[in-house]
């Protein structure tokens, strides 16, 4: 569908990918609703721009979540794309996590993101228009020690957007998982937890502590720039039939082709013993 002058709602835009989105966005002409969970910290992306509007957004507040969309179709007249990016991490072996941490990522990178769809899909079916942009990641094709859960919370993301996708094409929605990779967006930085010290298991030295240790120290130097990244975003929704899925990133490009080659030739190879688990139709 054409994005010209398009009303994007986009969660999570304080910092990376949302803020570099956000400042895309209006940069290109289209209207933009940022949202952050301090919107003082949003504030200088709408100032002198009424293409803009800054709202509060905690997508664990179910009733501010409702109140942000509301605001946003009252003040614009309606939500055309939909940028789910609000997101965190967490470092830690499965087996060292906490209840609460499990819980927290769950919450707002699974639950949260489910809770604004459901409050802005009214709104597009009324319109028989709309897409719907979820923030997955190349975690949501492959997992890597030290983020299982964060893992978890995309694989999650592709599921449902993937179910989401075929419920509403015949309503004149599309949706668009974003798969990236590393980049500059301070994702292993400050907005990303991990377990306490005395939690780490010394038996995950070499494989959960090695990795949680790289991905710090890769923190500034990742190989993507999110505002290339958000360009990219734009032009493919701007296409006429944008893509289902768009891997953003030289190193998520190839992850993602390493992972799923490796996953066809293992399908392929125990193709017998799959097929040897159904009812014997000779026996019928």
């Amino acid at each position: 569908m054409s994005v010209q002058q398009n009303v994007w709602f986009i969660t999570g835009c304080s910092t990376g990918f949302g803020r570099a989105l956000a400042q895309e966005v209006l940069a290109a002409g289209h209207k933009a609703v940022v949202t952050a969970r301090n919107v003082a910290q949003v504030q200088d992306l709408v100032e002198g721009n009424d293409q803009a509007l800054a709202l509060p957004l905690d997508v664990t507040d179910v009733t501010q979540v409702r109140e942000a969309v509301e605001a946003a179709e009252k003040h614009f007249g309606g939500i055309d794309v939909l940028v789910n990016n609000a997101g965190i991490g967490y470092f830690a072996a499965v087996e060292e996590a906490t209840d609460d941490e499990i819980r927290r990522i769950f919450d707002i990178n699974v639950f949260g993101l489910s809770d604004v769809i459901r409050a802005v899909l009214p709104g597009m079916r009324a319109r028989c228009s709309g897409t719907i942009v979820n923030f997955s990641s190349i975690g949501g094709l492959r997992a890597f020690p030290a983020v299982g859960y964060y893992a978890a919370t995309k694989f999650a993301v592709e599921g449902l957007t993937d179910a989401l996708r075929q419920e509403v094409a015949p309503l004149g929605i599309t949706t668009l998982l974003v798969e990236p990779g590393p980049f500059r967006t301070d994702w292993a930085g400050r907005s990303a937890n991990e377990t306490l010290p005395e939690r780490e298991i010394a038996d995950y030295a070499d494989t959960v502590g090695a990795q949680r240790a790289a991905f710090r120290a890769d923190t500034g130097k990742e190989p993507g720039d999110p505002h290339a990244a958000a360009r990219a975003i734009i032009t493919a929704l701007a296409a006429d039939s944008h893509p289902q899925r768009l891997l953003l990133g030289t190193p998520a490009y190839g992850m993602a082709i390493e992972q799923l080659e490796s996953m066809l030739a293992e399908i392929r190879a125990n193709e017998a013993l799959t097929k040897s688990a159904d009812f014997d139709a000779s026996a019928a």
